[in-house]
């Protein structure tokens, strides 16, 4: 790629929660027209980005990173003073790829992957727009802001009045799911891109609880991780008279196809999951991640749940023992489900991906 080819560059990932809305937001910025080659990417050759990216056919800088460690016990210490000198390596390579390619905007996306180019390009004055996927800002977009990125959130953020509220943006495919009634009726369980082990726990437990019945059936993404010792687990617990369908898989390729054909979710509360869920339009029991930065994903249900269209677990009561009676009781009520699904759409934001390639556009031209 040479100099003056690049339209955008988007930065950021780790896990699907900041590479999914990044592809959604590249893929709007092709379907207005710009040439897929003119869309790059940067990210961390450790995060989910440096797979997903080239996967969905656009080129990605992969980056030397790695996160800072909270602790103070020495080995972490070490760690860390690393990680600096990674994030300093990462910066000046930054710093010479904005100068050679001239992007007319940089959009960064969150996650520790994305602050060596959003920081270099408010260094080269390039525009600087910033998506917050997660309803507690995280500390890259909080550092970028400062340094004049122009913010743009999912939901209100208080410190920040004057960003303007797009939504997290969902894959075309996503928003164009159109939802049918299922017999019989579907849970499906997914952790997030790397499983969730107390919701693996839950999932195996729903097959002990329900093996004999053939009035629903389950789903369940396990993450690439968990999945082999979730197939031990399955394996032993299978009897020859059991009539339940479950399926277990490790990663779901289709994730529109899963929602087409779902009755009910369960999964954690990440901001891509809960905007998908909204976008269409399905009732949805939420357990936030007690591990995640700020207690993120409590954050993140509230309106949802709010508005309806969901419930919320906690992490700590996340066992079958709690989980299976809520379910078994919305699973009996369709009416229910259906108020829950469109209480979910009210809040879902299927045109976000839209809202923000307009919005990139427009800083693109105003700087032009």
């Amino acid at each position: 790629m040479t100099t003056g080819d690049v339209y955008a560059i988007i930065t950021g990932g780790g896990t699907g929660g900041h590479v999914t809305p990044a592809l959604a937001i590249a893929d709007e910025l092709v379907a207005l027209g710009h040439a897929r080659s003119s869309i790059r990417f940067v990210g961390a050759a450790r995060g989910l980005e440096a797979t997903a990216v080239p996967a969905a056919g656009y080129e990605i800088e992969l980056l030397a990173l790695d996160g800072i460690q909270r602790s103070l016990a020495p080995r972490d210490i070490v760690r860390s003073v690393r990680a600096v000198l990674k994030f300093t390596g990462a910066f000046i390579a930054c710093l010479r790829t904005l100068g050679q390619l001239r992007p007319a905007v940089v959009v960064g996306v969150g996650g520790y992957a994305s602050a060596p180019a959003v920081l270099a390009a408010r260094v080269r004055r390039i525009p600087t727009l910033i998506h917050e996927q997660n309803a507690v800002p995280g500390l890259v977009n909080r550092i970028a802001v400062r340094f004049g990125a122009q913010p743009l959130v999912a939901f209100p953020v208080p410190r920040w009045p004057h960003a303007t509220v797009t939504g997290n943006p969902v894959r075309r495919e996503i928003a164009e799911v159109v939802r049918r009634p299922v017999s019989p009726p579907r849970v499906s369980v997914v952790g997030g891109s790397q499983g969730a082990g107390r919701l693996n726990d839950v999932a195996l437990g729903l097959y002990d609880r329900w093996r004999a019945r053939e009035d629903v059936s389950v789903r369940h993404v396990a993450g690439p991780k968990h999945v082999d010792a979730c197939r031990d687990r399955l394996t032993t617990l299978r009897r020859a008279e059991d009539r339940l369908v479950y399926e277990l898989v490790d990663f779901e390729p289709d994730m529109a196809a899963l929602y087409a054909s779902s009755s009910l979710l369960l999964a954690r509360a990440g901001a891509t999951t809960i905007a998908e869920a909204g976008a269409v339009g399905i009732a949805a029991v939420f357990v936030p991640w007690s591990g995640a930065a700020q207690d993120q994903q409590t954050a993140n249900v509230r309106t949802v749940v709010e508005l309806g269209g969901a419930l919320a677990v906690s992490d700590a009561d996340c066992d079958v023992a709690h989980v299976e009676p809520i379910l078994s009781e919305l699973l009996a009520d369709p009416d229910r489900l259906a108020v829950m699904g469109a209480a979910a759409r009210t809040g879902g934001h299927p045109d976000a991906a839209s809202a923000l390639g307009r919005i990139i556009e427009g800083a693109a031209r105003v700087a032009a």
